[in-house]
């Protein structure tokens, strides 16, 4: 069964991927429906069911990594479970990358040839800590040939952010809006895709969906505790 709404990433084929929404699982309130992390407090044989029904539509099972909001980039050739890192790359076709997201930025990206693809969680400290660029780094291709898209995200009217925040991009004054003492909206998104774009990725597309701003769609850390979280995914079609 794989009734579950998803969002396509718009990667060249072979490369293929998409981001979940909440709906679609067997998870109740708060996490309903289609919750897929196991941290997070809902029941482990719903989670369970909500993983079994996202594996029935890939070519292979999603690697899980543990998201410790870092800027360490595996090959999932290198993984285990329980493996900490916030980014993961594949060069073999049928291997997907995954990650887990409720407000942070989920970036898949993509030789334009397919012959490589990523996927990265980064929150502001991760975003901060420079994984995007890691995973520009790691992944065996010239940056000009490489494709980003940046999945559901927290937008900047709704993630308001402090001082240290704000210092940590502060060659971005731009991203910032002030709203009360000490305090600014912060566009990570814009960060995102100026950092990416000085690392010399060729395209980068931010999809524009708010995880805080649709309720019925999708799971949001900010707007409610305790959150579900949705999964970005991304992999190479065998046989192209």
């Amino acid at each position: 069964m794989t009734d579950f709404d998803r969002i396509a990433a718009p990667l060249l084929a072979p490369a293929r991927g998409f981001a979940t929404t909440r709906n679609g699982g067997t998870s109740v309130p708060p996490y309903d429906t289609f919750n897929l992390s196991d941290s997070a407090g809902d029941a482990p044989e719903a989670v369970a069911a909500n993983r079994a029904r996202l594996r029935a539509a890939l070519p292979g099972a999603p690697h899980w990594l543990r998201q410790v909001h870092g800027s360490r980039v595996i090959h999932l050739d290198d993984w285990a479970p329980g493996v900490e890192a916030d980014a993961a790359w594949t060069d073999r076709p049928g291997q997907v990358a995954v990650v887990l997201t409720a407000d942070c930025l989920p970036v898949l990206l993509a030789d334009r040839s397919g012959r490589c693809v990523a996927a990265a969680h980064a929150g502001w400290r991760g975003l901060a800590g420079g994984v995007l660029e890691a995973v520009v780094d790691a992944l065996p291709a010239p940056p000009g040939r490489l494709r980003a898209w940046i999945g559901p995200r927290i937008g900047p009217r709704a993630y308001e952010v402090d001082a240290p925040v704000r210092d940590a991009f502060g060659e971005y004054p731009e991203a910032f809006e002030p709203t009360r003492p000490g305090h600014w909206t912060a566009d990570l998104p814009a960060i995102a895709m100026a950092r990416l774009r000085a690392a010399g990725v060729a395209q980068v597309t931010d999809g524009g969906r708010c995880t805080h701003d649709e309720p019925g769609t999708f799971f949001s850390h900010r707007r409610a505790s305790p959150s579900g979280r949705q999964a970005t995914l991304v992999w190479i079609e065998a046989g192209r």
